[in-house]
Formats: structure tokens, C-alpha cells, sequence
């Protein structure tokens, strides 16, 4: 099972263990990766089938720029992955978000993964000025055109939803080609989006949701890729271990652990619970 990773992920808040405790905390106990996840902002109007009642857990209004919290973890850490669990690609404009993750990639000497995604609050997406029945077609064009960005001395961009000419960005990042692109999602059209611009495929707690592994690696085969060469990352992985070992059989290779959003007396004790179950996962 040495090909297979572990991470945690967690909000970072005001109110939580401090990002780079968090980080080192990680490191030291031998796992693999961090990931955090964002919110630009929680309009009071937000209603989703998660939260019918339009009331979120308190982490989700106070979340940390994931960039500032990876960029401080790459300070303090060496060895692990530091990975946006996920970025909320719809709500950033392309141009600005490419130096971001270059600056991240730069920074952490080439650690950074880019989980990527384009969310399900409707009105905190149309703050934004996106509409958002488009918002997968947004996040589409604008992670083509951060490619052009990262890989291009003189890069321009003429799509339907980002437009410009020629232009210099730098810093490029480290890892070839830009940061592993994970995309979050569990629609039935996820399978397709992967297979055309994605490394890495993260449904949430292994719910395929609409979509099948079986079906990612038939969009693969469509498109002439090969389906070996995909990340398949469990989020919020379950803390199970006859579970987890079943997620493992299923394939995929990067489990990430939820930690919950509180005081590093809370975190430090889950984490060692979760260093624990990793332990046993790779005897």
C-alpha cells in the first residue's frame, strides 16, 4: 500500500489551531499532505440541500484565504503536499488566481495541488458576477487559460468568459505544466470534465454521486488518456479502517482525513487518531 497517500483537510478559521501549527503538526506525524477549503463570503441568503434551513456551521463564514494559509505552511514545513480542498475557481479571475498558485508552487518548491471546483452556493457564486447555471463552463475556461499562463512566455486568451492579449506573468511554477488539478465534484457529468482537463478526480467521502470510477476511466479511454495516470483523492475519507481499506480497493490513492475546525486541544488529538489509522493502513 506504499503508492497510496494520506492528508487532512481542514477549515481554517479565526477561531481555529493556527494554519502553520496545523502544518507542522502533519509533517511531524508522517502524513502526506494538507489541504484547506474557501468561502470568499457567505451571503445571508444561502440555501442549499445540505443546509436547507440556509444555517452553515460556523467554519464555513470564517474561513482563511487558502492561498495565505498555504503560503505560511510552506514556510514551516518541507516534505508535505499543500493542496486547496477546494479552490473555488468561479469566484477568481483567472489572471490574478495563475500568480497565486505559482507564487504557492514557488514557495513550497513545487508541493502545491490545485483541487479545484465551482461550488453550490448560487447567490455567493452570482456576487461574483457569474451566472450560475454557467459556472462549470467558467471554471473550464479560466483553468485553460491559467494553463496558458503557467506554460507561456507570452500567453493570450480569447474565450467566451476570459479575454486577454498578450501579457507576461510570473513567476511560472516549479511542477511542469502548472500544479496537479484535482476536480471536486460528484455530478454525472463529472466523468467527462475529468477525462477533457483534470489530474485528479476528489469526490467527497468517496460518494461518486452521479458518476462511477468505471465511468472516468471510460471518459479516459474516449479521449485517449490514460486513466493510470489520474489521482483518485478521497475527501473526508472515512476514519473507518475496514472502510477506508475498502475505499483503497476501489482505487483511489490519496485519503484525506477530515480534522475538525476547532482549538489545536481539539485538532492535535484527532490528527493523532488519524496518524494512528495511517499507521495501520500502511502495515
Amino acid at each position: 500500500m506504499s503508492q497510496v497517500k494520506f492528508g487532512a483537510i481542514m477549515f481554517a478559521t479565526d477561531q481555529s489551531i493556527q494554519p502553520t501549527e496545523l502544518a507542522r503538526a502533519i509533517e511531524e506525524r508522517g502524513l502526506d499532505g494538507l489541504f484547506v477549503p474557501e468561502h470568499t463570503h457567505i451571503p445571508l441568503t444561502s440555501r442549499s440541500p445540505f443546509f436547507p434551513d440556509g444555517k452553515l456551521p460556523p467554519p464555513y463564514l470564517r474561513t482563511y484565504d487558502p492561498f495565505v494559509v498555504l503560503g505560511a505552511a510552506a514556510a514551516v514545513t518541507e516534505r508535505i503536499h499543500l493542496g486547496t480542498g477546494i479552490c473555488l475557481v468561479s469566484q477568481r479571475h483567472p489572471i490574478s488566481l495563475a500568480k497565486e498558485v505559482a507564487t504557492v508552487d514557488r514557495l513550497s518548491n513545487g508541493r502545491f495541488i490545485f483541487g479545484v471546483g465551482a461550488g453550490w452556493n448560487k447567490p455567493e457564486i452570482e456576487h461574483h458576477g457569474v451566472v450560475f447555471e454557467q459556472r462549470w463552463k467558467v471554471v473550464r475556461e479560466r483553468i485553460q487559460a491559467m494553463r496558458a499562463i503557467w506554460t507561456e512566455d507570452e500567453p493570450e486568451f480569447h474565450g467566451e468568459f476570459v479575454q486577454f492579449d498578450k501579457l507576461w506573468s510570473y513567476p511560472k511554477p516549479v511542477q511542469a505544466g502548472g500544479p496537479p488539478i484535482w476536480l471536486g465534484a460528484n455530478s454525472r457529468f463529472v466523468a467527462e470534465r475529468v477525462a477533457e482537463y483534470a489530474d485528479g478526480w476528489l469526490p467527497v467521502g468517496g460518494r461518486e454521486g452521479g458518476a462511477t470510477i468505471d465511468q472516468v476511466r471510460e471518459a479516459c479511454v474516449r479521449r485517449g488518456r490514460r486513466f493510470e495516470d489520474l489521482t483518485l483523492a478521497d475527501f473526508y475519507a472515512p476514519q473507518d479502517e475496514s472502510q477506508a481499506r475498502a475505499h483503497i480497493a476501489q482505487g483511489y490513492t490519496y485519503l484525506v482525513f477530515g480534522l475538525p475546525s476547532d482549538t489545536r486541544d481539539v485538532v492535535l488529538p484527532a490528527l493523532d487518531q488519524v496518524a494512528a489509522l495511517v499507521d495501520r493502513l500502511r502495515r
